[in-house]
């Protein structure tokens, strides 16, 4: 037989009835305390997760004007670049159509004067490539190399292998 032992107090419950009581009551508690931690620590990874996120987007809003602004800075410098090399290649035509504007003369006396006409021609030609390359942007020339290209890409790539062959040896 079982004994069952009964506390002052308890209205005669046996004191098994009483623990299983008192446990119970502590596993709902406790239940309850870490269903309240686990919504705590929802709530808290949310709000870091949405300072993280906010961070970040500053961060990005951050490079990404730090890059337009580069991308502007750079994009000046190659148009300057380009003018100038522009200006240069105007100016060495110019001097090419001198130089055989001058020589032409010469041609005449010991060629004969149809080839002195053919010089004057050619100087005339040259000066006038230069007059129009000075005469247009950077943004035309851009246009029209395209333009010429799409029309005639055999000749391009052509002439972009003799140029390159051509500076190849120039820089050997």
């Amino acid at each position: 037989m079982v004994e069952t032992t009964t506390f002052p107090g308890t209205g005669g419950t046996s004191g098994t009835d009483d623990a299983k009581s008192h446990f119970t009551k502590a596993v709902d508690e406790a239940i309850a305390g870490a269903k309240a931690l686990g919504s705590e620590a929802q709530t808290r990874a949310e709000e870091s997760r949405e300072k993280v996120q906010s961070k970040l987007h500053d961060k990005a809003d951050g490079l990404t004007g730090d890059a337009k602004a580069r991308t502007e800075e750079y994009k000046e410098k190659a148009y300057g670049l380009a003018d100038d090399g522009k200006a240069r290649a105007s100016g060495a035509l110019s001097s090419l159509s001198q130089l055989i504007q001058d020589n032409a003369n010469v041609l005449d006396e010991r060629v004969g004067g149809k080839y002195g006409d053919y010089a004057r021609g050619a100087a005339q030609s040259v000066q006038n490539v230069a007059t129009k390359l000075d005469e247009k942007s950077i943004d035309e020339l851009g246009e029209e190399a395209a333009k010429f290209v799409r029309q005639s890409p055999a000749l391009a790539l052509g002439l972009a292998a003799a140029a390159g062959y051509l500076i190849g040896r120039v820089l050997k």
